[in-house]
């Protein structure tokens, strides 16, 4: 981006003078969203519950004989059937719960970066291969297949279910990322890089990666929140075992909790996983409006007083 100065010439008109360029980082502009303040809060908070909250609250699964009760100052956010406290069983389910979103994001995001990148810049058999192994993992019906893999696995620990996920979790990033490869690798300044003997591992690290970056986080951002509405909807069909939101939402249904009017053992979870998914899905419209300017909202000019 470049601003063209005026001046004038020895005969007194205006003629276009000399180019300054003006060129501004745009992750500058993205600092100042508000909606990735706000996401960045409330998925921090998430994360500091995470990892802080299991180490400062009692066993979640100590039974007691104060069962189904409201919440009190003694039990904050109610008792279960069997007099487990609510309160802490949600900050333990909440470590669970954002591991598998981490896990799932970083395998996701990793697998269909050495896909796409790879098989886009690559081209040829290389491209073709991959691209037929991604076109079959997104044909393949998602939900269902996990169902089926995991109902086969025996062992449904947090990093079990991860794993599962992540396994129909790539695909459709890995065909973002090559189409976009395909087309920053014919641009003129990886031609010349390429024409100066740089290495292929070498363009793809700094020419082609670095200019990918806001994409790859946003397919991040989106695999985290598939892989937590994901766990949480196998822990709800009895395929969980990661001690998550999800697991509380299939204990409470199975205790018939709505009939019995304890919303408070089923509201909580659901509450959480509506906020950590609208924090990233902030994050996800800041990257979407820092790929493509066009979502950018302009700002309003400033009103200025009378003369």
């Amino acid at each position: 981006m470049a601003t063209i100065e005026t001046q004038r010439d020895v005969t007194g008109e205006v003629v276009p003078g000399v180019v300054v360029p003006t060129r501004r980082p745009r992750w500058r502009g993205l600092l100042r969203s508000r909606k990735l303040a706000a996401g960045l809060a409330i998925v921090g908070f998430f994360a500091l519950v995470a990892v802080l909250g299991p180490l400062l609250v009692d066993d979640p699964n100590q039974v007691s004989d104060d069962r189904l009760l409201a919440p009190s100052a003694e039990h904050l956010l109610g008792t279960t059937t069997t007099g487990q406290d609510v309160f802490r069983q949600l900050v333990a389910a909440t470590r669970g719960s954002m591991l598998v979103g981490l896990v799932v994001g970083l395998l996701a995001t990793v697998v269909s970066v050495l896909v796409g990148v790879l098989g886009g810049y690559a081209g040829g058999h290389t491209d073709e291969s991959l691209s037929l192994v991604s076109n079959v993992f997104l044909v393949l019906p998602g939900l269902p297949l996990v169902v089926l893999i995991t109902d086969y696995v025996q062992t449904r620990g947090a990093l079990a279910i991860a794993l599962i996920v992540s396994f129909t979790a790539w695909a459709g990033s890995a065909r973002v990322l090559r189409a976009q490869t395909l087309s920053l690798r014919s641009r003129d300044y990886v031609d010349a890089a390429r024409v100066s003997g740089e290495p292929g591992w070498r363009i793809v690290t700094f020419e082609i990666l670095p200019n990918l970056l806001p994409l790859i986080a946003a397919q991040f951002v989106f695999a985290v929140i598939g892989g937590i509405l994901t766990e949480a909807a196998l822990a709800f069909l009895g395929l969980g075992g990661a001690g998550s939101w999800g697991t509380m939402l299939y204990f409470a249904q199975n205790s018939q909790a709505l009939s019995q009017g304890a919303w408070w053992w089923f509201v909580p979870p659901g509450l959480c996983i509506a906020l950590v998914g609208a924090g990233l899905a902030l994050i996800n419209f800041s990257l979407d409006e820092l790929i493509n300017p066009r979502l950018r909202v302009p700002r309003r000019p400033r009103r200025t007083g009378p003369a």
